[in-house]
């Protein structure tokens, strides 16, 4: 039977530590998410032209090296950066129901409804790629075992992992035997260069098995990514304790780094090898990173990055809002530039986005307590568990 006696933190009182540490690895998360994204917003193609031809068409070869180098570096390394964020985020929650004597999972099942339908709109209206309706779902499910046994939690994680695997170890094979080419154009690209802001919501309802196949072909991974972030948050990922636990970590994330890079530029069809397994080896290691480099409040850094996490959601979808009327038609369309110009305008419009995000968060919240979607949740929940 769970109940909220049934979760304990054992962590010291140092939650202004830890938390300071959290928000910084939140905003490095988002922030590090637009890294990968901001390709597919300066495709000529968009997401459906970055899935036959990432680099950009027509540009010179070395410039396409460096494309594929930067996108490589970011390939799903954020994502699971952010999927360990969702995992710490819930077993904190759970641990605040426990101290205060109320029930788990009580009304979180309505905070991941609210989640799936802000992502909802997020995808219908902004951005194909979303990934929170994912994370509601993932959260709803791991809602329930985050408090059950160790030897529970441990099972469902090597089970879930273990099916990934085979999933990604079955579509690799795959690719290999029938290559990884380039192929044509696919129909609805023009879209995003020439069509309207309706033209996209239009375009994304037509495609939506396609859009919506990551989320789902990632279910397994993100059950195991959050447990395995709920584990590290209990095992003090953030506090001195852990420092042997946060060394091996950033090791195997630097070897895995290694091979990462080394696979996405010699074997093309290892591409779910790449974002779905050592990305997340990656992930891992860079959250040790930072739990290792942060200290207290985070100093400068976290002056500077902990806003952003502050109000992950709300920078989340903002920067996803500004990258699409920066590049896609209905905007500047910034999509139409030359091939050989992709590489310095999509570099200089991520450190654009990037800054406006900091100084945007860092004037919000010296202001509100709240992000203004943040706010718009918590209202929302208010009124619903009332």
């Amino acid at each position: 039977m769970t109940t909220a006696t049934t979760v304990r933190s054992a962590h010291p009182p140092d939650a202004r530590t830890r938390i300071g540490a959290l928000d910084v690895a939140r905003g490095i998360a988002i922030l590090g998410t637009l890294a990968t994204n901001i390709w597919l917003f300066s495709h000529p193609g968009g997401m459906l032209g970055y899935l036959t031809h990432p680099t950009s068409p027509g540009a010179p070869a070395v410039q396409q090296g460096v494309e594929r180098v930067l996108m490589a570096l970011a390939n799903g390394k954020f994502l699971g950066l952010l999927t360990l964020m969702f995992g710490i985020g819930l077993l904190i929650q759970a641990e605040s129901a426990a101290r205060r004597g109320r029930r788990w999972p009580g009304g979180y099942p309505v905070r991941m409804g609210l989640l799936f339908a802000e992502g909802l709109l997020h995808f219908l209206l902004i951005a194909e790629f979303d990934v929170l309706m994912g994370y509601a779902v993932t959260g709803a499910i791991v809602a329930v075992l985050v408090v059950r046994t160790p030897r529970v939690r441990r099972v469902w994680a090597v089970l879930a992992g273990a099916l990934h695997l085979l999933i990604v170890t079955a579509l690799t094979v795959l690719l290999l035997s029938v290559g990884n080419a380039p192929g044509g154009a696919m129909p609805g690209e023009a879209v995003y260069r020439d069509g309207s802001w309706w033209d996209l919501v239009v375009l994304r309802l037509d495609h939506a098995v396609l859009f919506r196949a990551e989320p789902v072909f990632i279910g397994f991974l993100s059950v195991t990514m959050f447990l395995l972030g709920a584990e590290l948050h209990r095992r003090g990922i953030f506090e001195e304790r852990a420092r042997p636990l946060r060394v091996r970590l950033m090791v195997a994330g630097a070897f895995a780094l290694v091979l990462d890079l080394a696979l996405a530029w010699l074997v093309p069809e290892a591409v779910f090898i790449c974002r779905y397994v050592l990305a997340q080896v990656v992930a891992i290691g860079l959250l040790a990173l930072i739990a290792t480099v942060v200290r207290g409040g985070g100093g400068r850094l976290g002056g500077v990055l902990a806003p952003v996490g502050r109000m992950a959601l709300s920078c989340y979808i903002l920067q996803n809002l500004v990258c699409s009327a920066l590049f896609h038609g209905w905007g500047l369309g910034l999509n139409s530039v030359d091939p050989g110009a992709r590489l310095w305008v999509t570099a200089c419009a991520y450190l654009a986005v990037c800054t406006a995000m900091v100084l945007v968060s860092r004037w919000w919240l010296g202001r509100f307590s709240r992000g203004p979607v943040e706010w718009a949740w918590h209202a929302s929940y208010r009124v619903l568990v009332r």
